[in-house]
């Protein structure tokens, strides 16, 4: 039987991060994954495709729509879906052989499998060739994610209602696509499809898109994804969707008033739920909790000694970088060491154009708690940079406690948000104020001159704009 210090089932952001800092601090470590290739759903059919999508079809929408405006003449700009669905899957399998690499570097063994727990400190594998391999190892780390919720009347065919994967493999665009959810999925996918061509229509049973994230934005983001022809129902409730010949029709209701919508594919997209069943966690004793997530104390250790979780399926955002800084976090518990996360500093982000990324409280949050805050702003078209790139939509937004300064929250919108939104995220991890963001020296002309302006409007006294 094999031994080893740690053992993670899940090779996703999560797992495979936890498992190289493990291999970092002298721990022999073992990863099990169920799937071919590592990296779980982010890496394969999650984060990196749909960016990789979400790059190339911005480009097309640049060739086709603003090249002209900075003197180059593209005439008859098109899409080779097929070469694009190519280099998509190019960037998956690249950065599928660089974690590989990573495990190799750091010493980690890779057992490709089931894995199951049969007792606290072993685990079974069954492996691809239907044997049985044994491990016993002193702690264990479940890290096997999530998976996409299902709706009762709407579950998935891989054929006219989808789920994100499907999504990203269309092989021609939908005429008419339907997406059920306008979360950071919905609305990424949507976009993707809208800008080659299709009839892209969101249902959202809230009155609000990207829920979670600052109002005042996420209305910004909604009016611009309108312009770009997307058209949104929001609180409107989603009662059935029947398919005839290949063909979907979804029934909803808003207010009293019953819609139907046609289309040729349907992307559901309501959220996701933790792959937390089926592991033997719950025969080793395990508690659960009534969403299914395990429970973990601020080290990530379950109730059973040597049993950890991080990521999705324990409480909290379900984010990428959210499960690896858990991973770390867990593994140098394990071995030792101090590791900790602040909740508070890790951002959420929506990668559409232009993106929409927020980290810490927003404004109705602060409200909400009853905290005396300040809020500064600064709008890109006044930002040197974004005139120049040609890129004036979004505004910075920060949320500053009244009494101390303290930034609490900082939200973006701008085609380079997610870049933009680190250093607000930097500031929160170090309990700054809006005054030290403001006295920091920026580099002229730069995007983020936008966030230094931003944070000196929390006083009033923003430079380009009239303060308000």
């Amino acid at each position: 039987m094999d031994k080893f210090d740690v053992l993670i089932i899940g090779s996703g952001p999560g797992g495979y991060v936890a498992a190289i800092r493990a291999g970092q601090l002298g721990l022999k470590t073992a990863i099990v994954e169920k799937d071919k290739e590592l990296g779980g759903t982010c890496l394969n059919v999650g984060c990196i495709p749909s960016k990789a999508l979400l790059t190339s079809t911005d480009h097309f929408m640049f060739a086709k729509k603003e090249a002209e405006k900075h003197g180059i003449v593209i005439e008859n700009a098109h899409v080779d879906l097929n070469k694009m669905q190519q280099r998509k899957d190019k960037v998956v399998k690249t950065m599928n052989s660089g974690v590989r690499s990573l495990m190799k570097t750091n010493k980690v063994t890779t057992f490709e499998g089931l894995g199951t727990i049969t007792a606290p400190g072993k685990v079974s594998v069954k492996l691809a060739d239907g044997k049985t391999q044994e491990i016993e190892t002193k702690n264990i780390i479940i890290a096997t994610g999530s998976a996409a919720v299902e709706l009762p009347f709407a579950k998935f065919d891989g054929k006219t209602i989808v789920s994100s994967t499907e999504a990203l493999t269309f092989t021609e665009p939908p005429k008419k696509f339907l997406v059920i959810g306008a979360g950071a999925v919905g609305l990424e996918l949507g976009s993707v499809w809208n800008r080659l061509g299709s009839e892209v229509t969101i249902l959202e049973f809230l009155p609000r898109i990207a829920i979670g994230f600052d109002l005042e934005l996420s209305n910004l983001l909604q009016r611009s994804l309108t312009a770009q022809g997307i058209t949104f129902h929001l609180e409107t409730k989603v009662g059935a969707v029947k398919i005839d010949n290949g063909r979907a029709t979804a029934t909803a209701t808003k207010g009293n008033e019953e819609l139907k919508f046609e289309a040729d594919k349907v992307l559901v997209s309501v959220g996701r739920k933790p792959f937390s069943e089926g592991l033997g966690a719950e025969k080793a004793g395990v508690e659960f909790d009534e969403t299914k997530r395990i429970k973990v104390d601020e080290h990530f250790k379950t109730n059973i000694d040597g049993i950890y979780a991080i990521g999705d399926v324990i409480a909290g955002p379900m984010l990428a970088h959210k499960a690896s800084e858990e991973g770390i976090a867990c593994v140098e518990r394990i071995a030792g060491k101090d590791g900790h996360i602040n909740y508070d500093a890790i951002a959420g982000i929506i990668y559409t154009n232009p993106e929409l990324a927020g980290v810490g409280l927003t404004e109705d949050q602060a409200k909400e708690k009853k905290i005396d805050y300040h809020v500064g702003r600064f709008p890109f078209r006044a930002s040197g940079r974004a005139v120049a790139n040609d890129d004036l939509e979004g505004i910075v937004k920060f949320i500053a406690d009244a009494k101390t300064d303290r930034i609490l929250g900082a939200h973006i919108l701008q085609h380079a948000a997610s870049e933009l939104i680190a250093e607000a995220v930097s500031v929160i991890e170090f309990g700054g104020s809006s005054e030290d963001l403001a006295r920091t020296c920026h580099s002229h002309p730069t995007l983020s001159e936008a966030v230094k302006e931003a944070a000196m409007n929390v006083e009033k006294r923003a430079l380009h704009i009239i303060n308000r």
